[in-house]
């Protein structure tokens, strides 16, 4: 056995219990709350303890404040000015619990937990009561947070935004109505993904995008690559009015599911192993070859799947313009689908939402805890550069 294993080993003996290891940690985190406090004070005098200086503000004695930590509840003393300007940094005037316990409460409420099971599971953890109207305030300051993320600078070129809305019913004028979060995920020039915005409307529409797109324009984009969404009507044309040069590709995946939508269940199969001879075609005239094998085998039958192919035709195909590994990112809006899904999972204990600012606070939180590993460069992503290098040589160093 290592010395420091002996070590440890002879110092945990001497505590009887649980109980007894708690209390003097309780009380070693007191003291070192206690000493952190006397450095903070020292700063801000400009002079130690015990020295002389010319300074007219000097201390005053404490004061006694009780505080929340991980360890419960604990009586601490805090050093007090003549002036009364000192407000420490570790815990200021008017707050009674450590950052440690507050970014527990809004990682909890981030996953969905509502104020009273939270309030549940810090007492049973901690010791601690903490108010559900005390929670409620702690994570209502995330609302700064969200202002200020929602208006930061963009970067000035993304080389794909995907975008897409995630219905939830909200209460207004005694009425729960539904509303949609729009959502933007861009991907940087380093290949890294970001989330650009959340903007609350109403029923998903072109025209409330044109909103998003111009609020993007105005953060500081200058150009979108490529933009990736759903088949809803109009969206191509309102990109095009914000970005003109941006290429539009429609989700492939929406357009199979919108298609398959009416098919009776024993035409499933054979319908789409036809289909997928469309969009797993090599080029688009291969595309366009297997579209009108299609239309003469399904069309008396599903005349509805067959035109919205050819209606959607150019923003369904726009990924054959590409190599593979664009391909593979573009023709679908899987990325932004399972960042919903997790948004999902984050709020689905919240039937509805008694406010906006609930609603947008909530999914704020979800969106920061599901894109926490964004910090690498998506698969491929040397290949993928020099590709887009290629084709948008200029625009890619805009």
């Amino acid at each position: 056995m290592k010395k420091e294993d002996l070590l440890n080993d002879e110092f945990l003996k001497q505590f009887k219990n649980g109980d007894e290891l708690n209390n003097f940690l309780s009380q070693l985190q007191k003291r070192g709350i206690e000493k952190i406090l006397e450095g903070e004070l020292d700063g801000h005098l400009d002079y130690q303890k015990h020295q002389k200086s010319e300074n007219s503000n000097t201390r005053n004695g404490y004061a006694r404040k009780k505080i929340k930590t991980s360890y419960g509840e604990s009586q601490i003393q805090v050093p007090r000015d003549r002036e009364a300007s000192f407000n420490p940094m570790l815990i200021p005037k008017r707050k009674s619990m450590v950052d440690g316990i507050e970014n527990i409460i809004v990682s909890l409420y981030a996953k969905g937990m509502s104020n009273s099971d939270i309030e549940t599971q810090i007492s049973e953890l901690y010791d601690i009561e903490v108010s559900t109207s005390t929670i409620s305030r702690i994570t209502d300051r995330i609302t700064n947070d969200i202002v200020a993320w929602q208006n930061r600078p963009l970067e000035s070129v993304y080389l794909i935004v995907w975008m897409d809305g995630i219905v939830f019913k909200v209460r207004e004028n005694s009425k729960v109505i539904n509303k949609t979060v729009y959502i933007a995920v861009g991907l940087k020039r380093d290949g890294k993904k970001e989330v650009l915005g959340l903007w609350l409307g109403k029923n998903e529409s072109a025209a409330f995008w044109m909103s998003v797109l111009t609020d993007m324009k105005a953060r500081g984009v200058q150009d979108i690559l490529i933009t990736a969404t759903d088949n809803l009507n109009g969206f191509t044309d309102t990109i095009k009015n914000v970005f003109p040069e941006s290429k539009t590709q429609i989700c492939v995946v929406h357009q199979i599911r919108n298609s398959c939508r009416y098919v009776v269940w024993k035409d499933k199969k054979a319908f789409t192993k036809d289909m997928k001879q469309i969009y797993d075609a090599p080029t688009k005239q291969a595309a366009k070859a297997a579209l009108k094998d299609f239309g003469n085998k399904w069309n008396s039958k599903y005349s509805y799947a067959v035109k919205s192919w050819e209606d959607n035709w150019e923003e369904l195909t726009v990924f054959f313009e590409f190599p593979v590994e664009i391909r593979k990112i573009i023709y679908t809006t899987n990325l932004i689908e399972n960042l919903n899904g997790k948004i999902r999972k984050y709020t689905k204990n919240k039937l509805s939402f008694p406010t906006d600012q609930a609603v947008m606070k909530s999914v704020y939180l979800a969106v920061r805890e599901a894109t926490k590993k964004w910090k690498m460069p998506i698969r491929n992503w040397g290949i993928i550069l020099n590709q887009f290098l290629t084709i948008f040589e200029k625009r890619v160093q805009l």
